[in-house]
Parts: structure tokens; sequence; C-alpha cells
């Protein structure tokens, strides 16, 4: 692993120092009183240590909580108390600004400061003891997602999770040879920790990450510098790249393979990145209770706006949902998988009626739905609440969105339903445009009617200067509303 920082320059790890690392931190953890079950919560920026403390922890049976450094002390304070985490690994400066909210909370009595006092700490320990052993569906890790209560929801998952995650690395990476993975994320968020630790490392490939403030060049120059093979983005990184910056693939000779996730890729990105580039961005779908299972991969033909196929090892259906009926192609059905699935979690931390409810005859409901087209390939219509229903049609705001975002002048797009008296509902695109253009959202409308079904293109266009996001990035559609706009369509 490289790990790039702003303030403490390059440093790098094996694997053999590494596997060291982790069996002192599972030692260290037995000393101070961790015993196998018990919360570890992680809150560290992207380092040497982050590993050291994810697998460390797992490696002494515990279970390893990973959190974003963007959350509040009472937010951390909340993490802390709903996992009952008995430790905290922390940074100095972090816990200097933190600590006198966080102490007392829950069941927390062992703070670890990363750094060199975690380094000190390593090197005292004398005696290791062998690694828990574990079984497959023993508790590994824990990872916190927005719960529809306000409150975060904890997913809890299995040692088993890294089989689980094996038709990912197989079909939506590339892997060959001596891969050197990028990946413009943090640690903490589901999708960074699977694609840019578990399954890099798990193959014994090369890591690399990035600490400190980035802006749309930080991502090849790092490619460059350390000949990177892969890269991991979100569809916004590949935007910026391609809006503020001048580089092309002359000067990354090594990229070869380019993965995104976490919101749609448009077919104009994914376009103007091939003309760039010469490259292909192969997409996926997945979920915190199941990581990324729906993946584009190298051995099909890419169908923009197509999710692409389940990947072999999944046993992915489409269910009528009270039937449990399977979908024939053209029909939308909901995403289910087997609950055997080595790659699903295994239930919601302290919820049980939560996991219950999506737990039906052997089959996890995902809420997610989705048709398959004659040729097989797979189309993401999303959660049942996203899927707007306007005079008696039903459309999925991912598809208005894909075609509006291939204008020239647009940015990016929210397509979102909104009231319009009683028992009307109006399909409505809320849109950013880019820099340097100036958007007619007139235009706009008109430009979606003639690409859209009626039912489907928007009735009313807003232009906005941002959207509500979370702070991994995503639109929070339901905070969007007329408030944020700045114009709209007047026809």
């Amino acid at each position: 692993m490289i790990v790039e920082d702003d303030a403490l320059g390059t440093r790098s790890i094996s694997y053999g120092v590494l596997a060291e690392r982790t069996s002192r931190f599972a030692q260290l953890l037995r000393t101070i009183g961790v015993a196998a079950g018990d919360r570890v919560l992680v809150r560290l920026p992207n380092s040497i240590d982050y590993p050291t403390a994810f697998l460390g922890s797992m490696k002494r049976g515990a279970i390893a909580v990973p959190t974003s450094t963007l959350l509040t002390a009472g937010e951390v304070r909340y993490l802390l108390e709903d996992s009952q985490a008995v430790a905290l690994v922390i940074d100095e400066a972090a816990w200097t600004e933190m600590g006198p909210q966080l102490r007392g909370a829950g069941l927390l009595r062992e703070v670890i400061i990363a750094g060199a006092p975690l380094d000190r700490s390593l090197a005292a320990v004398r005696e290791i003891a062998p690694a828990e052993r574990t079984r497959a569906g023993d508790p590994a890790y824990l990872v916190y997602t927005s719960g529809t209560t306000g409150y975060p929801k904890g997913v809890l998952h299995g040692h088993r999770s890294l089989i689980g995650r094996m038709p990912a690395s197989t079909y939506w990476f590339d892997f060959a040879g001596d891969d050197r993975i990028l990946h413009s994320g943090k640690f903490n968020w589901t999708y960074v920790l699977g694609s840019a630790l578990m399954d890099p490392l798990y193959r014994g490939k090369t890591v690399i990450a990035h600490e400190g403030r980035s802006d749309a060049a930080t991502w090849p120059r790092l490619v460059a510098k350390h000949g990177a093979t892969i890269f991991i983005g979100v569809p916004t990184i590949y935007r910026q790249i391609l809006q503020k910056t001048a580089f092309t693939r002359a000067d990354v000779p090594t990229l070869r393979h380019c993965m995104s996730a976490g919101e749609h890729l448009s077919d104009e990105v994914f376009a103007a990145w091939k003309n760039r580039f010469g490259l292909d961005i192969y997409e996926a779908v997945g979920m915190s209770e199941f990581s990324y299972y729906l993946s584009q991969s190298r051995l099909r033909p890419i169908r923009p706006g197509s999710a692409g196929f389940p990947q072999p090892g999944h046993d992915v259906r489409l269910l009528d949902p009270e039937t449990l009926i399977e979908a024939t192609p053209g029909d939308e059905g909901m995403i289910c998988v087997p609950e055997s699935d080595p790659g699903l979690f295994l239930r919601y931390w302290n919820l049980a009626q939560e996991t219950a409810k999506l737990r039906h005859d052997g089959w996890f409901f995902t809420g997610d739905y989705a048709r398959y087209d004659d040729d097989g390939y797979l189309w993401f219509l999303g959660r049942r609440d996203d899927i707007i229903k306007s005079f008696g049609y039903r459309v999925s705001p991912y598809e208005v969105e894909r075609v509006l975002k291939s204008h020239p002048s647009v940015a990016d797009c929210a397509c979102i339903a909104e009231e319009a008296g009683a028992g009307k509902r109006l399909v409505v695109a809320y849109v950013i445009a880019q820099e340097g253009t100036d958007l007619d959202p007139d235009a706009l409308l008109a430009f979606g009617r003639e690409r859209l079904a009626a039912y489907k293109a928007p009735k009313v266009v807003y232009v906005a200067r941002e959207f509500p996001r979370t702070r991994n990035g995503k639109i929070m559609r339901r905070e969007i509303t007329p408030g944020i706009a700045l114009m709209r369509s007047r026809t």
C-alpha cells in the first residue's frame, strides 16, 4: 500500500510488514481487554493506520466499525453508543478536538491514538497470539448507512463477505499481473472499503490512496506518478477531470481500466472520457447490505444507460415481491438475492424487525427495481419510492437524468416528482449548468421532449447552483425543493 499524504508525504508498506503490524494491533487489543465480538470504532483519514486498525480488529475477532472523518463529535458519539464500541482508534488532532464530547460514550473505555503513539504501542508488543479462529458467518465489520428514521443504521457483515466479493473482483475489475489501483475516495466509505482495500489486497495488488486536499488534476497526476493501472472514482471525479484539466491518454500511459459507482455515469461523460483517454468506464450498482453485485464487464459490450449484468456467482432474480414470480424480459421486478449469498450482510445492528422485513422465503429483498431487456442487459429503475407515478405512467428518474445529462450545457441533473394539485404529480428536473455556459431551461425542456416519450419528458426544468448531498456526495432527492432554483422554464 502507498499513501500520498499532503502533510506527511509518501508512505508505503509491504504485505509482510502489514501482516505483522495487524497481528501486533490484534495483540494490543487483547492486552487492553478487547474481547472477540467487541466493537472497535475506527475514525481515521486514509493512512497506513487504517488497514492496521480495520484488519487488525478482525484478526482479534473483534468487529471493526469504520466511520467518516467528516462526522461531527455528536455524530461520532451516536455511533459509539449505538454500536456499544469499547475502543476508539482516532488521530491525535481529532481526539484533542472531540475528546471532551466523546468520553463516557456508551461502553467506550479505551482510546488508541493513531500515528506515533500507535507506532510506539505496537513496538512494545512482545508476544503475539495466533489470530482468532473466526468462521465464515462470524461478524467482521459494521458499517453505518442512512436510516429511514433520520439516524444512521448499522449494517453488519461477516467474514464470508470477502468470498462474496470475489465475483466483483472477477467481473468488474480487470485484474492482471502486478496491478496498481488508485481510488479517489476514503476508506470508510463502503464503496472504497471494498474496492480499494479488501478486494485489491486479497488479490495481492498494490493500493494507492490519497489524503489531503484534492482537485481534478490530483488523480491523473497520481496515476502518472505511481504507474497506476486501474482508477476507481465517482462520476463527478471523471467529469471534473474532463472539464478542468487537459490530461490525455499520453499523460497516463499505464492506465488501462476505469471503474465508477455511487451514482449514474452520464452518456456524455462516458463518451468524452472514451474520446480523450481511449478507455471505457465500467459502472457497478451496489448497496451497503450487498456491496457491488451488478456491473458492466469487459466481457460484454457496454450498453450506455444499462447497469450491465448480475456478476456470475450471484443468483440475482427479478421477482414480484408479493408472489415471488420471476419477471419476464421487459417487465419490472424487485431485485432479490438468496439469503445464502456470502456477499450479503448478516443483519442490521440491533434492528431485528428491520432485518426481518427484507427477508422472505429464503430471499433478501433489496427494495430496488429493475428490468431485463431481450438481450439480457439489466436496466436499473431504483427504489419504488424513487419511481415517479405521473398521470398513470411509471417513470424512472434515472432514465430522464441520463438523457438530460447528455446535453452539453448540463453538469448534473436530478429528476423528481412535483405535486401539482390533488392527485397530480409532474415529472420535473433540476439541473446544474456546466461552468462557463448559459443554460436556457426552456431549451432544455425542448431537448427532453425531443428525446423522451411524452409521459417521461419533464414538464418543468429548474436551474440550480448546487444539490443537497450526503457526505458521500449522493444527491438527496427528498431535500430538493423549488427554493434551491435560480430560474425555471416558462413553457
